[in-house]
């Protein structure tokens, strides 16, 4: 794992504004790798890049950045990993063109492919996480290209006469050229949705490149073209004419295999290995499969919290213990979450806000002690229906919508009628929610917003949206937008639930899942892989029919039924939870004060970007208890502490 940035100038420049330009450059993205950093540029074709290297296959010098391939026409930058390089170096070799290798990095294999079979049909063949920027010598392009998933981030873009990419925005942010204006449609999507959706940026003309796709630059016409190499929605479409008749035992042991390979394939690394563990489905998948085929124990890092409304730490460990894994449990207290919280703004480099950022921060530090990489269980929901929305889209939502909205509505604001305080009261005499009042609140607010949906696609913008229309929080916007929903529509071919699988496939899980775990474990140095994002794992994911996924109230069946040939059921044979903390208290308690500072009007007027008195107002009802707000207000304050940061 690494980081990669550069540039290309319009106009000749000096040498030294090369090396000062992009030492600069990579010295912000040390974090993504530490192991060794260097920077090649080329004066006359106004060229450069700079990579920082974290060590994980071939650790030698074969393997630093940037690489020149032996024929001399390309130079590549690369971050992440290609899990089959090996099967490829075998089918180049097959090819009987003699090609001798300079060691064994994967690297290497990318580029010698590209200069065997071109861009497009090396990234086809490619099965792994990456991204990369590549310089061709012969037709004058510069390429960048990135996984079919979106497991790693490249952002780009033109500033005044330059065009910029990287890692990450600190590396554009670093370069001399760079004067970023904050694009008011994104804070409105920010807000809206806690993070911004590709290929947006907070930045007017900075974007991110799209997933599955490869973007070139022609420095001789200057023009831009970006080509799909790989679509989840057009790989699903070929897929759904390939639906297995097989029984539900032969379909189990199938997906057990594949899983196992995917898993077996992951685990290959030059330095110390290991993975996250829950005690939830998904990890507890991962790390059975680890451990089965591991003949010492696999290293496990589990995060517990004091609030043990919030703490599933003891699942993990009963999981751990029975798997016979190396187990590392730390306890946190509210004091040590919230001393994450100031650097939220540095870790995450773009307004980010889903609160488990902090948790998994605090988990990608803990096991970066003993590791240099982690797998995870992230992408199973989005693949095996986890999410509760997708059972209700299932289940519910096709006897819900035959209620006549405005009767819905009003079902919808009965709901939603109590503070806080009326329903700490109220739960008082209901045993399941006596101690938890908050996740009583949270329940009948997805309830209200559930009944109160139009269709299909104000049901899924209603889910996944902290409010409706944010632009009267932001001054001088008057644009109500939300996720492009198309998908939703696309029912032709997949069912209901499929579609919001699909959607959130395309914007949740690669701006906020992988966005959230490739930010936190890459500032401490972490690789992070994702075995459930193998794309054989996910085609025979989308063969199956939605009985093999969902089933009454139980999500994942069949995923369930694997790690059961691992792990008996009654360990993970309960309700779903998050990573999540106790957002609303902390705000109206340990966060009080902190929260003042950045929502009081100097601090929110000094960069004349929000409405103070829409804003104050939200912040008001919160603290009196008049309503949770803390979802919401996290955004807002995530933007602030961002913007204050930059």
């Amino acid at each position: 794992m690494c980081g990669i940035a550069g540039f290309y100038s319009s106009k000749a420049l000096p040498k030294e504004f090369y090396i000062e330009s992009l030492e600069g450059m990579g010295k912000v993205i040390e974090h993504r790798g530490p192991d060794r950093g260097d920077i090649w540029f080329d004066v006359d074709s106004q060229v450069g890049f700079a990579h920082r290297r974290l060590s994980i296959l071939d650790l030698s010098d074969s393997g630093n950045q940037p690489m020149h391939s032996n024929c001399g026409r390309f130079i590549i930058i690369f971050n992440g990993e290609i899990y089959n390089h090996m099967a490829l170096r075998d089918e180049i070799n097959l090819d009987k063109r003699n090609h001798k290798w300079n060691g064994s990095s994967d690297t290497e294999t990318l580029l010698v492919g590209i200069t065997i079979w071109g861009v497009k049909e090396t990234l086809i063949k490619s099965r792994g996480m990456f991204a990369f920027s590549l310089w061709d010598k012969k037709s004058k392009n510069l390429i960048l290209g990135r996984d079919r998933m979106g497991e790693k981030p490249l952002y780009y873009g033109w500033n005044n006469e330059f065009f910029l990419f990287g890692s990450e925005l600190k590396s554009l942010k670093s370069h001399p050229g760079f004067d970023g204006e904050i694009d008011k449609e994104s804070l409105s999507l920010f807000l809206k949705y806690s993070y911004v959706p590709c290929p947006k940026s907070i930045y007017k003309d900075i974007n991110k490149l799209e997933q599955g796709t490869f973007l070139t630059l022609s420095l001789e016409s200057k023009t831009i073209e970006v080509e799909e190499f790989w679509s989840l929605k057009k790989n699903i479409n070929g897929l759904q004419n390939t639906i297995s008749r097989s029984s539900s035992k032969a379909l189990v042991k199938d997906l057990d295999i594949i899983l196992n390979t995917a898993v077996e394939e992951q685990m290959i690394s030059d330095v110390p290995l290991g993975a996250f563990l829950s005690g939830g489905i998904d990890s507890s998948v991962i790390v059975s499969l680890m451990q089965s085929q591991s003949i010492k124990p696999v290293k496990t890092f589990t995060i517990g919290f004091s609030e043990k409304d919030y703490d599933e730490s003891i699942y993990a460990s009963e999981t751990a213990k029975y798997l016979g894994t190396e187990h590392t449990d730390l306890q946190v207290t509210s004091k040590e979450l919230l001393s994450v919280v100031p650097k939220l703004a540095q870790i995450y480099d773009e307004p980010f806000a889903d609160s488990s950022q902090i948790p998994t921060y605090l988990l990608s530090k803990l096991a970066s002690e003993d590791v240099k990489v982690s797998l995870s269980g992230d992408g199973g929901d989005e693949i095996f229906s986890g999410y509760n929305r997708y059972r209700f889209a299932s289940n519910i939502w096709p006897k819900i919508s035959i209620i006549p909205i405005q009767l819905r509505k009003k079902i919808a604001k009965g709901l939603t009628s109590k503070t806080p305080k009326e329903l700490e009261k109220i739960s008082s005499f209901i045993p399941l929610f006596k101690d938890n009042y908050n996740n009583l609140s949270q329940k009948l607010s997805k309830a209200a917003k559930v009944l109160g949906s139009k269709n299909i696609e104000d049901y899924y913008d209603n889910l996944v949206s902290q409010i409706d229309d944010p632009s009267y929080l932001i001054k001088g916007n008057k644009i109500k937008y939300k996720h492009d929903n198309k998908f939703l529509d696309d029912k032709d071919k997949l069912s209901l639930t499929e579609s919001l699988m699909l959607q959130d496939s395309i914007t949740y899980l690669p701006d906020d899942i992988l966005v959230k775990l490739d930010r936190a474990a890459m500032s401490v140095s972490l690789e992070t892989r994702v075995p459930f994002l193998d794309p054989r794992v996910m085609d025979f994911a989308w063969t199956l029919p939605m009985k093999y996924k969902i089933r009454g109230s139980e999500t994942k069946w069949i995923l369930r039924e694997v790690l059961s040939k691992y792990l008996p059921k009654h360990y993970t044979d309960r309700p779903k939870s998050g990573f999540s903390i106790p957002l609303d208290d902390w705000l109206r308690g340990p966060l009080r004060e902190w929260a003042e500072e950045l929502l009081n009007e100097e601090s929110i007027g000094d960069k004349d970007l929000l409405n103070f008195r829409q804003i104050n107002l939200i912040w008001e009802q919160h603290k009196n208890g008049e309503a949770n707000r803390g979802a919401l207000l996290w955004n807002i304050l995530m933007f602030q502490l961002w913007i204050n940061n930059s």
